[in-house]
């Protein structure tokens, strides 16, 4: 069968429970179509069942779909044909532009971050951090964005709250640059709490082979650049969420760091999109940046040594201010700066390892993007070292 257009919005109602083997497979139901209910019970009387009374809401899919259709093609881009219905999805690197691609791909989550989300009822961010968590990776490598594919997963769907994420999922795709060209949506009674869901996002990028960023030119003397970021991002939530407990505020309070905001919301600040910003400083540049970094889970001693080689170290000295919920997390949880700096991003959620004689265009390119930027290290030879060391920390 020949995939269908791009810009269709894929299986949005796929019930993946085991079913009996002499069943059609839920597998075999039309991609984001309303799917074929259970047939009759085999039971006499007027016991007949129904996809509904197994707790699968089919028109619910069908209205939620027709709620994301536009939010869907707001995300069109060079590449994406248009067209909805089918089972597959396509996208022409050719049209996109690019002569010699190499592909790039990548999946995430939000975590825990996502429990925020539930319990303050606030659903219209979340999306934009599962786009971010994905694109900011590829865009390490060099990569541009393409497009973009969503998983939600619920027990019993409600069609606002999933509307909610999809719109903050097409906002980032549209900050990113890159389609929503499908996604699933399962709605599996029994397998979540009522009210609560999960979330993945999977991404595709492209980079012109000659242009591949892989950390291969890293040399000791690069300056280290880091982008500052909007708050904890989507990693350190499971820390963050027992901070708040130890707090004694609910969500709905005022946050201690951001007056003005509830807790909730200033913790659900989404992810930065560093995608556009870091593409115009690497065309600025030449080859001038040999490595990019996103600081996600682990933070800067866990993420830095990934790109920079074996035989160099980062040398971080703090030489930025970051946001108050930082110094809030760290007081309220009492947790050591070693800890923090291992957890959170702590104000920096990507770096750049650039030659010294491209920093100021470099810069410039990333500030002229809306990126705040700080010098905050260089590489030096290793030897027998740690990989990561931070001036006042690890002195």
């Amino acid at each position: 069968m020949v995939p269908a257009p791009l810009t269709q919005v894929c299986a949005r109602q796929r019930e993946v429970a085991r079913v009996d083997p002499n069943e059609p497979s839920s597998q075999d139901k039309p991609e984001r179509g309303p799917g074929d209910a259970r047939g009759p019970a085999t039971g006499g009387g007027n016991d007949r069942l129904t996809y509904a009374d197994a707790g699968v809401d089919i028109d619910a899919g069908n209205r939620l779909v027709d709620r994301i259709k536009p939010l869907a093609k707001a995300t069109a881009r060079a590449g994406a044909a248009g067209g909805l219905g089918g089972f597959g999805a396509l996208f022409d690197t050719k049209a996109a532009g690019f002569v010699d691609p190499v592909l790039v791909a990548g999946t995430d989550g939000v975590g825990t971050k996502l429990k925020l989300a539930i319990e303050a009822n606030k659903h219209d961010t979340v999306g934009i951090d599962l786009v971010a968590m994905c694109v900011n990776d590829l865009v390490v490598q060099g990569a541009e964005p393409l497009f973009f594919l969503d998983y939600f997963a619920t027990g019993k769907l409600a069609v606002d709250t999933a509307a909610d994420v999809v719109a903050g999922i097409a906002e980032g795709c549209k900050q990113a640059n890159c389609a929503l060209i499908g996604g699933e949506t399962a709605e599996m009674p029994g397998m979540y709490a009522d009210g609560h869901y999960d979330l993945a996002g999977f991404s595709v990028g492209a980079v012109e082979r000659d242009r591949l960023i892989d950390g291969g030119r890293t040399a000791a003397g690069d300056i280290l650049l880091g982008l500052e970021s909007s708050g904890p991002h989507s990693n350190g939530y499971s820390l963050v969420r027992r901070i708040v407990e130890r707090s004694h505020l609910t969500l709905d309070d005022e946050a201690p760091f951001q007056p003005g905001s509830s807790l909730g919301a200033a913790l659900l600040t989404p992810t930065r999109i560093y995608v556009r910003a870091c593409l115009e400083a690497i065309a600025a540049s030449g080859t001038g940046v040999h490595a990019l970094c996103h600081i996600t889970g682990g933070g800067f001693y866990e993420n830095l040594p990934r790109v920079m080689g074996d035989t160099l170290a980062c040398r971080v000295a703090r030489r930025w201010t970051p946001p108050p919920v930082f110094d809030w997390l760290a007081e309220t949880g009492r947790v050591e700066a070693h800890e923090m700096h291992r957890t959170f991003n702590c104000g920096i959620g990507m770096v750049l390892a650039v030659a010294p004689d491209s920093v100021a265009p470099v810069t410039a390119a990333l500030e002229a993007a809306g990126e705040r930027v700080h010098a905050i290290g260089e590489l030096a030879p290793r030897g027998d070292g740690p990989a990561v060391t931070i001036a006042g920390i690890d002195d």
